[in-house]
């Protein structure tokens, strides 16, 4: 369950900077929110593998395939946004 709401809330966080971006100047483009999400949902997931590692016991082995479907759902997500609207 807790994977489910970190992945619910990475495509949240990344439409709220899309949203944000073309509300502010809407001349920016998908690429320049891309580069605000990317990373810091990356940062994101990278606290969570820190704090199951540290905290909840688990290996690093065993939180990368975790770190990897957080990260990368979202991430996917997004990079399909900005295909779809670059064509």
């Amino acid at each position: 369950m807790r994977t489910l709401i970190f992945i619910l809330s990475g495509t949240a966080l990344f439409a709220v900077i899309f949203f944000l971006m073309r509300t502010l100047s809407p001349a920016s483009t998908i690429g320049l929110a891309l580069a605000i999400f990317l990373p810091i949902w990356l940062l994101v997931a990278v606290i969570n593998l820190t704090i199951g590692v540290n905290t909840a016991g688990y290996t690093v082995v065993e939180e990368l395939p975790i770190l990897l479907i957080i990260f990368g759902i979202p991430a996917a997500f997004a990079g399909l946004v900005a295909w779809r609207m670059a064509s």
